[in-house]
């Protein structure tokens, strides 16, 4: 899972190109889902410890600062993923379709990808292609 993670956050931060498997998308996700609940959870912490509301200027703060940090990993992993269907990045702008925008782009985030290369590239889930297309004629 933070495997994941290190390498939607750092190893492919502004990597638009390519694609990116469901399990690299999701993971990315999570791992930033608890680190913002952590945060939140940081601030109630230091607000009952210190008596009053002074956590949560600092938690929103952090939530701020990683938000910011994380902004084009995310997008760049987002555009990997709609690559990984055989869509264009800029698909992602659906979502800003109210109500219906964001569940189509959501559906399109769980689909399974294209097998086998498409227009964006190598099939991230087709490690060992060459040893699986032996004794196939073509």
């Amino acid at each position: 899972m933070i495997e994941w993670y290190k390498i939607a956050m750092f190893q492919n931060y502004a990597n638009f190109s390519g694609r990116a498997r469901r399990s690299e998308y999701w993971y990315f996700r999570l791992v930033t889902s608890l680190l913002l609940f952590g945060f939140i959870i940081l601030a109630v912490m230091i607000s009952v410890i210190a008596g009053g509301m002074i956590g949560f200027p600092i938690a929103f703060g952090l939530i701020f600062l990683y938000l910011i940090a994380s902004l084009i990993p995310s997008l760049a992993v987002t555009v990997r993923r709609m690559h990984d269907i055989g869509k264009s990045g800029w698909t992602i702008l659906v979502a800003l379709i109210p109500l219906a925008g964001p569940i189509w782009v959501l559906v399109l985030l769980i689909t399974e990808g294209e097998y086998g290369d498409n227009y964006y590239g190598p099939d991230p889930k087709n490690i060992n292609g060459e040893i699986n297309d032996i004794g196939i004629n073509n």
